[in-house]
């Protein structure tokens, strides 16, 4: 019985640090590289009557060039404030718009350019990590709770405590892993 609480535990820990995760990679997909890629913009928010909005619900995203993107609205009127929000947004692109789509062209990043972008994903990548311990920490308060609360032997307890640094070890690695990668593509040239 008493390590069927601590297997539960260890479920929850690792599903909340997987959303973490998964969270962070959408985070990436959206700092810019040398190619155009519709992630860039599509999670973009955009005043959408008085609502913030995503971009890849207001409009679909197409890469018609390898450093160009085309951006069609389904209601025409939105292209204003999808202007706005491109113009607003830290990626440094300028929409041209001729009324019915918007091209956004990528101009090739300098050196200065890619060192703020991995620095950009520097903050990224510490946010996740903080998240995954503040998961490590509430499931760890949990553990040593059951243990109190005598429902747990302090044999598991310390099995327990174990088993959950080495989840966040994986999942802190798989971070670094992630960071490793983006900034591989960012500083491609």
């Amino acid at each position: 019985m008493s390590t069927d609480e601590i297997k539960d535990l260890m479920k929850d820990a690792e599903s909340r640090m997987q959303g973490a995760i998964q969270s962070l990679s959408d985070d990436l997909a959206g700092i810019r590289t040398g190619r155009a890629s519709p992630a860039l913009v599509e999670r973009l928010a955009v005043e959408y009557y008085g609502v913030p909005t995503h971009l890849m619900q207001l409009a679909s995203i197409s890469v018609p060039e390898p450093r160009s993107l085309m951006i069609k609205p389904f209601d025409a009127a939105s292209i204003k404030d999808i202007e706005k929000a491109i113009r607003a947004s830290n990626l440094g692109l300028n929409p041209n718009s001729d009324g019915k789509v918007i091209h956004l062209n990528l101009p090739p990043l300098d050196e200065e350019r890619r060192r703020d972008l991995v620095k950009q994903m520097g903050h990224r990548l510490e946010e996740a990590r903080v998240a995954i311990r503040n998961i490590r920490r509430d499931v760890h308060n949990d553990i040593r709770d059951f243990e109190k609360e005598k429902l747990i032997t302090e044999d598991d307890l310390k099995r327990g405590e174990e088993d959950l640094q080495k989840v966040t070890d994986r999942f802190i690695e798989d971070v670094a892993r992630h960071g490793y990668n983006k900034e591989k593509e960012i500083m491609e040239v």
